[in-house]
């Protein structure tokens, strides 16, 4: 019978969350080497981009997206299931997601790029994924020349001199908060992992915990961190459970405060300047990759980044679900969103231009 198939590399934060959510599902399915002549042959006739992780389902369908992947295969395997079905959980869990994917890729690139020997690591691994038959030293030139683009996202992301000491900072502390939740609880929400769990796996793993300088650092600083990553490296045969009675553990509060002042502001932001461009010329439909630049502020810090309309498509899932929820369910939620800044606001404030993904792309829907 034929397995899935999931392209991908080591190396790369989002296959790192669609192998682990594989794994925990107990779905069958073979891990095939992005290499430069896979691209070539296979991730680009197939998707038309040229992204990472691609699922070849074994019908033959391609999908390409972490969300979209994982999305998928719950509608083929809804058992174990990583949606919770209540609703204060189930809105902490797609915010998590968002989190993760969206946000921590900050100080996951910063680590990597900015530390040396977390960049000469990398830079071997980028090599020897794209050629695995080449001498190490032919490997290490491919690197160079494959990381280039990589390495050049910093200034988009709004690292810099004077924003790295505050994404240190800021992910120091995310990370004893953390490592405080998980003295008491294996995942996020009880003792099944959520899709909450899997958005924040993909870079505190692929990066900062495989990469060995920031590796050493979360082994040290945040054991119950790094034993929360081996767990999902490893999953446990049950599938185990959500907490009862839609608790949301007082110990994620800090991690969602911190999501609320320092990512949310960017998001809105993001939808608004969406809503701008689409109303400067009417008949464009597919957004850029980036839109401009805009200024954040962490720990006390503000810089320039650029503006990234796929994060507004991610936002979309937890701002869907909240405004979506009836009466007695939004009231659930509500004591949550009290305890996050301008969480009530956020979610009460339409989102001005919505977008969607048409063909692996981004468009106004």
């Amino acid at each position: 019978m034929k397995r899935h198939q999931l392209i991908g590399a080591p190396v790369s934060l989002y296959t790192g969350k669609a192998r682990a959510y594989l794994r925990y599902k107990q779905i069958p399915f073979d891990e095939v080497l992005s290499t430069r002549e896979v691209y070539r042959s296979l991730i680009v006739p197939r998707t038309g981009v040229r992204y990472i992780p691609v699922l070849i389902t074994d019908d033959d369908v391609a999908i390409q997206d972490t969300t979209d992947i994982i999305d998928q295969l719950e509608l083929r395997y809804p058992e174990r299931s990583i949606y919770p079905t209540s609703p204060a959980q189930r809105l902490v869990a797609l915010l998590f997601e968002v989190y993760g994917d969206e946000w921590l890729v900050i100080p996951a690139m910063h680590y990597r790029w900015n530390v040396p020997e977390n960049r000469a690591f990398a830079l071997r691994e980028f090599g020897a994924t794209a050629s695995p038959s080449s001498t190490p030293d032919e490997q290490l030139a491919i690197g160079e020349q494959l990381a280039r683009p990589f390495a050049g996202a910093l200034p988009p992301l709004g690292i810099s001199e004077r924003s790295g000491p505050a994404i240190e900072a800021s992910y120091t502390q995310l990370l004893l908060d953390f490592d405080r939740h998980l003295e008491d609880f294996p995942f996020l929400l009880g003792s099944r992992p959520s899709i909450g769990d899997f958005g924040l796996f993909g870079p505190l793993y692929a990066h900062l915990y495989r990469d060995p300088y920031s590796g050493r650092a979360l082994r040290q600083r945040a054991p119950h961190v790094a034993a929360w990553v081996e767990r999902l490296l490893e999953p446990a045969a049950e599938p185990g459970a959500f907490l009862p009675d839609d608790r949301v553990p007082e110990t994620l509060l800090p991690l969602l405060q911190r999501m609320f002042r320092e990512q949310v502001p960017v998001l809105r932001d993001t939808a608004d300047q969406i809503a701008v461009w689409a109303a400067a010329d009417p008949t464009r439909r597919e957004l850029p990759r980036a839109l401009g630049r805009h200024t954040y502020s962490i720990e006390g810090i503000e810089e320039q980044r650029a503006v990234y309309p796929y994060s507004v498509w991610m936002w979309q899932r937890p701002h869907d679900y909240q405004r979506g929820l009836q009466d007695a369910e939004r009231a659930r939620t509500a004591p949550l969103l009290a305890a996050l800044p301008g969480a009530p606001s956020a979610f009460s404030t339409p989102i001005p231009r919505r977008v969607s993904r048409l063909d692996n792309k981004l468009v106004l829907a």
